[in-house]
């Protein structure tokens, strides 16, 4: 008889990516990120279940158990990689919850798609879950789950959380499909945005398209309460502020400082993956007009530019990452000199401790996405400043500011308010610095990856602190 858990949790990618050392042998390694970081020891401690895909296409593995977890993983052929994930996932429902930066593209093979995979996370979430048991299923790869899982197992308590933006009602009705997709959604008992706002565009939407009633943050439907509300994620603070505090971090940071400031110079660093919500080119616009009209100059500012590879196999990207490469090119060649340039571009992945590196050396972070569910790096960056230096330019558009309200925020939009929030940040004293970033530095210290898990299970849950038992009748 297989064996039923009493939490699992069911997301696109599994907790762990599987590594090949030099003899060929393979194993599994825990993946970074924030999430892994939170659930992980939730997951482990109920001796519960993750339910997702290895990041390889082909057929899935054996189950097995590590760390204190059972995965399963879910297979994705060629065919469905291309569909659902670079297709219906990341080319249509990606862009336009993204307030269509990019032209969402609608096509039915990929909706099919879709739908098909979903059902396969379903009934394998399905096969797992104890009678009664708690299921979290996460993101927008796997929003028909909710719904199919609810088919499937009536008894089970069912929670959603969104990572990227919900997007307004005019944007969400142009989606073919779109009150399945509504649908699939109110299969949770509890459904999870990062923003207030997320949350009253998805009960907005149950009354424009299924003529349901939302009362507050909850709507009743097919007998059951489901409740919609902002749960902000954050980050893994304690690790951050380990590295941050280790002796090899801080000697790199200080080489970096030496290497690229090479004296006087400040450092400013933007570290994102390559995605054109991202907002690297209108960074990039403003900083090459900055040294143009000769605000500041390659002799006292150089820009670090981190730029994770991702979705290179689609086409928007691979003219993206074109585009960013030929600014780059321009302003090094029309503002550099030989052995110092204006800007280092780096197209790479970086490990943590590298990464917290450049956090430290940093004078100015500058996180200015056109769109972004919330952006954990401006979290990050917040929680290594130990020292209380340094300054953070951030988007309006990033859920982050409505947290870290104390940090330069700008329109990344209007290239003129970008130069004005970069001059600003680089001209602030020690002073001034320590002002913004303290309170900032509370706000994420208090608001951790945990206290979110916490919050958002416990409001599943029915803690009374969270309000009325979602799924109560």
């Amino acid at each position: 008889m297989n064996k039923s858990y009493e939490l699992v949790v069911v997301a696109n990618r599994l907790p762990v990516d599987e590594v090949v050392d030099d003899k060929g042998k393979r194993s599994w390694a825990r993946s970074p990120g924030g999430l892994v970081s939170a659930l992980q020891p939730i997951v482990r401690r109920q001796g519960g279940a993750w339910v997702g895909w290895t990041g390889q296409p082909g057929e899935a593995p054996e189950p097995f158990d590590t760390d204190g977890m059972h995965l399963h993983p879910v297979g994705l052929s060629e065919d469905d990689v291309d569909r659902y994930y670079e297709g219906q996932s990341n080319a249509t429902i990606w862009p336009l919850f993204h307030d269509a930066v990019e032209q969402p593209t609608h096509r039915r093979p990929w909706r099919q798609a879709y739908e098909a995979v979903n059902r396969r996370f379903a009934e394998a979430a399905a096969a797992l879950a104890a009678p009664d048991a708690t299921v979290w299923v996460h993101d927008y790869q796997l929003m028909l789950v909710p719904a199919m899982l609810r088919e499937l197992r009536p008894d089970l308590k069912i929670g959603f959380f969104l990572h990227i933006p919900f997007p307004p009602v005019e944007l969400f009705m142009q989606l073919p499909r779109r009150a399945e997709l509504l649908r699939g959604l109110l299969g949770a008992d509890l459904v999870g945005f990062q923003r207030p706002l997320a949350a009253q565009n998805f009960l907005q939407l149950t009354a424009r398209l299924l003529a349901l009633e939302p009362d507050e943050d909850r709507v009743e439907v097919d007998g059951r309460t489901v409740i919609a509300r902002a749960f902000p994620i954050s980050i893994d603070v304690a690790e951050v502020q380990d590295l941050a505090n280790d002796p090899e971090v801080q000697a790199e940071a200080r080489r970096l400082r030496t290497e690229l400031g090479g004296g006087d110079r400040r450092l400013l660093l933007g570290v994102d993956r390559l995605d054109y919500t991202k907002g690297i080119e209108q960074r990039l616009e403003a900083y090459g007009e900055l040294l143009a009209e000769g605000v500041v100059s390659n002799d006292d500012v150089v820009l670090v530019q981190v730029a994770t590879p991702s979705r290179m196999r689609v086409l928007e990207y691979q003219q993206l990452r074109a585009r960013v490469e030929r600014e780059v090119g321009r302003i090094n060649g029309e503002f550099g000199a030989v052995g110092q340039v204006p800007v280092h571009y780096l197209f790479q992945s970086m490990g943590r401790a590298d990464l917290v590196a450049l956090y430290l050396a940093a004078d100015v972070m500058v996180v200015t996405p056109l769109r972004d569910g919330m952006n954990l790096v401006a979290k990050e960056y917040v929680a290594a400043r130990h020292d209380d230096r340094g300054t953070l330019v951030l988007s309006e558009f990033a859920g982050a500011a409505a947290e870290l309200e104390t940090a330069f925020q700008v329109n990344p939009h209007d290239v003129e308010d970008l130069k004005r929030g970069l001059v600003d940040a680089l001209e602030a004293d020690e002073a001034e610095q320590a002002k913004r970033m303290q309170p900032m530095r509370m706000q994420v210290h208090d608001n951790d990856i945990d206290k979110w898990a916490r919050d958002f299970l416990d409001a599943l849950a029915g803690d009374p602190e969270h309000g009325e038992t979602p799924g109560a009748r």
